[in-house]
């Protein structure tokens, strides 16, 4: 019922961390698609991880392109998109896909060696020295229905052009929301979203 695309931009030294808490899931996803997106490290993982699809590209498409296409090679009912660098809790799949929405998201566990920079207007509390991010809007992580995705499309906004406002399509929530998406909140941190010193770098054109 599932696909996660894991996307990779100068992550292929953590990949295998996230590879491996997809392939432990209570619910194992029916695809994984793993896509390098012009970088040229992670021509490593095919062999330890053959039950994941690849797409290693040899030229970087920027994170928007390179999520459209990904979004259309997506043949299950819903989608998921996660940064190689970040992990998934060990029953996110079967948690996610117990609710009955269009759109579900969840709350995030900030971790790495950055994470004291996170700042957000949510509550926040300290667990076990990661920060619980009791995030209830959307993120570019949240499961949606694969039709309604691929009829809403990832789309590059022009006016954005610094920072990470640059990277995603943050809109893709609305256009979603415009078709008549449903959607449903889990109350529980699933995602642990690692923040290191690539996660800084400039994105108007990559990852």
């Amino acid at each position: 019922m599932l696909t996660i695309v894991v996307a990779s931009y100068q992550y292929g030294h953590l990949a295998s961390h996230c590879i491996e808490s997809l392939l432990s899931q209570t619910v194992s996803p029916e695809k994984i698609l793993f896509v390098d997106d012009g970088v040229g490290d992670c021509e490593h993982l095919p062999q330890f991880y053959p039950e994941v699809e690849y797409t290693l590209r040899k030229e970087n498409m920027g994170t928007v392109d390179n999520f459209q296409d990904m979004l259309m090679k997506v043949d299950t009912e819903y989608t998921m998109f996660l940064g190689a660098d970040n992990w998934l809790r060990s029953d996110t799949v079967e948690t996610l896909l117990e609710q009955d929405a269009d759109i579900v998201t969840y709350e995030i566990m900030v971790t790495g060696e950055q994470k004291m920079g996170h700042r957000s207007a949510q509550d926040e509390s300290m667990v076990g020295g990661d920060i619980h991010w009791k995030w209830d809007g959307h993120h570019g992580s949240m499961m949606y229905r694969t039709a309604i995705g691929q009829k809403a499309g990832y789309v590059r906004h022009e006016e954005f052009t610094e920072g990470n406002a640059a990277c995603e399509d943050w809109a893709l929530w609305d256009r979603m929301l415009e078709l008549g998406a449903t959607v449903s909140h889990v109350e529980e941190p699933l995602l642990y979203y690692r923040r290191h010193r690539e996660n800084f770098i400039d994105c108007s054109t990559t990852e």
